[in-house]
């Protein structure tokens, strides 16, 4: 009987990656080509490196004869791509030439043609490593292509994934083909378009250049620091004003001013934070601009609410990516209920392009949820044994007892890596890739940040805690399974837990559900039976500036070279010198 696979690809030029959908629709494998390279965001990498897609093809795909693959842009490129390729404009002498006006949005013109310029040259390439592999390794497949619309892959990524049959869905990010919006009504796995946003204003883009002015890198991926940073200021109204003038929403729609955001630029400039400044000196403007975000984001969504009236919100796109804003949504819009997937940014639409070209195949059908956020790579067992072998640390073997221990360990405030089953699709670790420590110790976010993540002192950690006991910690509680939405503690239960409670009083939450990851279940629930305290800080397993550990050679080089006290990888529990036996 003939078997098909459908191998979707993210092409843009930052955070490739590549998701595999069987012939059910289950999805058997999802990652961010970043992760496997180690190198932070991907940029201007192909979603299928060598020699990595042939492990993958090899693993997921190797049962079926026909292969679909699926792209997360538009066969057809933009008209505006086609021109400033022919000006020469994506050359490198292009980015500085004469002749077209420096600012045509927030950015600069030579970060814009960088932009266009990257993502034109990634378009084509996906897949090249992919179909070079299939054609060795598999001559007897047949292999299909499709390409779908960037904005259609975000909806079906965040849609699929939803627990929802139903609900109105937002797709806001830096832009796609035409724009930077697109709007649908979702029912039954089918998406009805509402309103596809053109033009060049872009939400995407103003946070980009906040990024900026705050004194850090968005090409970096650094906008999290923005939304960091912004607890510890307050709102200028002078300021909040001029954002409003630059850019605004109309409908579905968003506009701009060019003249006003080229305005007064010598006092913009002013505002920017100069190397070597503390970020502090750039709170009120991190916190004047998210709010401005966050306005934008709410009106965007309640002016949606009436031409789909659901209780139901879904939001994808690159600036679904922001929990402060993700965290006020609720009250500040007519919905009741929100879904924001794991991976809603670009690395997210190699999914929704892998379930786009199932669903083209399987008409009037829906694919099973997409729920579980654990389908990326799992550790190699050889590499397992081999540390075990001789690595020389001293190491417990703990099948059955291994949650009581970690969790013993964790409420004398030593710091555990954490690395259990399949990694995390999306850049959140929820569980399987992650830091643990006490969240009681007023004293661990900055030990956390100066021995483990050597970051600013000003980026919070995230409460992972379980989802039956999340009202007694949030008000409202809202279930939070992939870490996508900050929400207020109530004050008694934040004296608590202070190394997880940011400036503003709020938190990241995880929500941990028994059903989706037992093992994590099991270590906060042993935790809580010796602290009383049903949460823990969770953050990445990594430095700043890299990725989530990939293999085990990632998980020990970073456990040596930095203050993590214990390593647990799988059943198997590795100690340093300093700490205390069993």
């Amino acid at each position: 009987m003939s078997q098909r696979i459908y191998i979707g690809l993210s092409t843009t030029y930052h955070d490739p990656a590549i998701a595999v959908v069987d012939e059910t629709g289950r999805v058997l494998f999802a990652e961010a080509a970043e992760r496997c390279l180690q190198y932070k965001r991907g940029l201007n990498v192909p979603p299928d490196p060598l020699p990595h897609v042939t492990d993958w093809l090899e693993r997921y795909c190797d049962h079926a004869d026909t292969w679909v693959i699926a792209s997360n842009w538009s066969r057809k490129r933009p008209w505006y791509e086609y021109a400033s390729r022919w000006l020469g404009y994506f050359l490198p002498q292009g980015l500085v030439a004469n002749g077209y006006r420096d600012h045509s949005t927030f950015l600069e013109k030579y970060k814009l043609f960088h932009m266009l310029a990257c993502q034109n040259a990634s378009v084509p390439l996906g897949g090249i490593n992919l179909v070079r592999q299939a054609s060795e390794l598999f001559p007897a497949v047949e292999l299909r292509f499709h390409h779908f619309d960037h904005h259609d892959c975000h909806a079906a990524a965040a849609c699929f994934s939803s627990p929802f049959s139903e609900g109105s869905c937002l797709i806001v990010d830096s832009y796609g083909e035409r724009g930077s919006l697109a709007a649908y009504h979702y029912r039954d796995g089918a998406f009805q378009p509402l309103r596809v946003g053109r033009g060049i204003a872009s939400l995407g883009f103003f946070y980009m250049w906040l990024t900026e002015l705050c004194g850090f890198d968005w090409l970096a991926g650094e906008e999290w620091k923005v939304m960091g940073l912004a607890a510890y200021g307050q709102i200028d109204d002078t300021l909040r004003r001029r954002f409003r003038k630059m850019l605004w929403t109309e409908s579905l729609d968003l506009r701009q001013n060019l003249a006003a955001i080229l305005a007064d630029d010598a006092e913009i400039e002013a505002l920017r934070r100069r190397p070597g400044r503390s970020p502090l000196e750039a709170a009120d403007l991190a916190r004047t601009g998210q709010e401005h975000f966050t306005e934008i984001v709410c009106q965007l969504a309640t002016n949606l609410y009436p031409l789909a009236p659901s209780s139901r919100l879904i939001l994808g796109g690159g600036c679904a990516l922001n929990s402060a804003c993700n965290g006020r949504l609720l009250a500040e819009t007519p919905f009741e209920h929100l879904h924001v997937p794991y991976a809603p940014a670009d690395d997210g639409t190699a999914l929704g392009a892998a379930l786009l070209a199932w669903r083209r195949d399987h008409p009037g059908q829906r694919p099973p949820p997409a729920s579980s956020p654990y389908l990326g790579s799992s550790l190699d067992p050889v590499w397992i044994e081999r540390l075990v072998r001789h690595s020389g640390l001293r190491m417990y073997h703990l099948p059955k007892r291994l949650e009581e221990t970690v969790a013993d360990y964790l409420a004398q405030g030593l710091l555990v890596g954490w690395v259990q089953g399949r990694a995390e699709f999306g850049p959140r670790a929820l569980g399987n890739r992650s830091v643990l420590a006490d969240p009681r110790d007023p004293g661990m976010k900055n030990r956390l940040n100066t021995r483990i993540k050597f970051r600013e002192e000003f980026r919070p950690f995230a409460p992972a805690i379980l989802d039956e006991y999340g009202a007694e910690y949030f008000q409202p509680y809202q279930t939070s399974p992939y870490m996508e939405r900050a929400l207020p503690f109530k004050p008694k239960a934040a004296a608590q837990v202070p190394a997880v409670v940011h400036a503003d009083g709020t938190g990241r939450v995880q929500s941990v559900i028994r059903e989706w990851n037992p093992r994590f279940h099991r270590l906060l629930t042993a935790f809580h039976r010796l602290t009383g305290v049903p949460l823990l800080l969770n953050t990445s397993f990594n430095l700043m500036g890299k990725p989530i550990l990939h293999n085990v050679e990632d998980a020990v080089a970073t456990f040596m070279t930095c203050g993590l006290d214990i390593l647990v990888i799988e059943d198997y529990l590795f100690l340093k010198p300093h700490v205390e036996s069993l």
